[in-house]
């Protein structure tokens, strides 16, 4: 018999499994992984939770728009496009393979990651004390995974990858970055999470557009601070409504740093709709937010 409980915590493991399942078409696919990680039923015969709904939206929604705006180099033209290049991180370079990236014509300080999945992403505080070799295996790995493969989003299916490298950036008081997700449904924020303590423990806290706490529980734990509403959050707030109009659902992540405010990505399926919202009722209610023409 299967282990779930091992495969949930064993990457490795849940990553070979995915692989061996390729060919499973994505509805029973999706309800498979729906159960390994949720320990529920995936119903997408008539959705009701936000998970669910997000998940039908995979096999009935089909935007192949989508595709540049999850590619994190080519969301740069659509930025400069609708809010403007002054809230893009600059870019140093791009590249086709890790042997390809001319380390010497970079900065002491940088950000390396992928453009075409989630997660991979390096900060590199002193080039001279980088591990290179450890680098290369790392981005060697994800530039060979199809991130469409793993949770059957859609919009990551046709991006080339490749590894972009963007400036260090840094608050005037070398404090970290601020981050910011937008929940939009039918082009209007709804709802918003703050992740802090990215470098050690990752927490997330949610606020309506009052910036008044919620009690929700998603992925990672509250983190129990005070968080103050930022200077520039009215501003965060008109250009998620901008950047989402005409879509059913999306996560607009912006960035903040000394009261400046940056853009992010675009992710339509937030943590791939296999996380579920605590308590229980908030996975109802923000279902009742997107609606579905089933």
């Amino acid at each position: 018999m299967l282990d779930y409980k091992k495969l949930i915590k064993n990457r490795e493991l849940r990553l070979q499994l995915i692989k061996l399942l390729s060919f499973v078409p994505s509805a029973p696919y999706l309800k498979f992984v729906y159960r390994i990680k949720t320990g529920q039923t995936l119903h997408l015969k008539n959705p009701v939770g936000f998970n669910e709904k997000l998940n039908w939206l995979k096999l009935h929604h089909i935007h192949p728009e989508y595709t540049q705006l999850v590619d994190k180099l080519a969301v740069r033209d659509h930025i400069r496009d609708t809010i403007g290049e002054e809230y893009l991180f600059p870019l140093l370079g791009a590249w086709d393979s890790f042997d390809a990236i001319d380390f010497d014509a970079l900065p002491d300080k940088f950000v390396l990651k992928c453009n075409h999945d989630s997660g991979s992403v390096k900060l590199i505080t002193d080039k001279s004390q980088m591990d290179k070799a450890a680098l290369k295996s790392f981005f060697e790995r994800r530039m060979a995974l199809n991130a469409y493969c793993l949770g059957r989003e859609y919009p990551y299916k046709e991006v080339k990858p490749k590894i972009m490298a963007e400036a260090f950036m840094e608050a005037p008081d070398g404090s970290g970055i601020n981050d910011y997700k937008f929940f939009c449904f039918h082009g209007k924020p709804k709802l918003m999470f703050v992740a802090t303590d990215r470098a050690t423990d990752v927490r997330f806290d949610f606020f309506d557009m009052d910036f008044q706490h919620l009690d929700i529980v998603n992925i990672h734990e509250q983190s129990g601070k005070e968080i103050q509403k930022p200077s520039c959050f009215e501003e965060m707030k008109s250009l998620a409504e901008t950047l989402s109009q005409g879509m059913e659902f999306v996560r607009i992540d912006l960035y903040e740093i000394g009261g400046r405010v940056y853009f992010g990505e675009f992710t339509f399926f937030h943590g791939g709709g296999f996380y579920l919202f605590y308590p229980p009722h908030w996975e109802k209610d923000l279902g009742n937010l997107l609606k579905l023409d089933t």
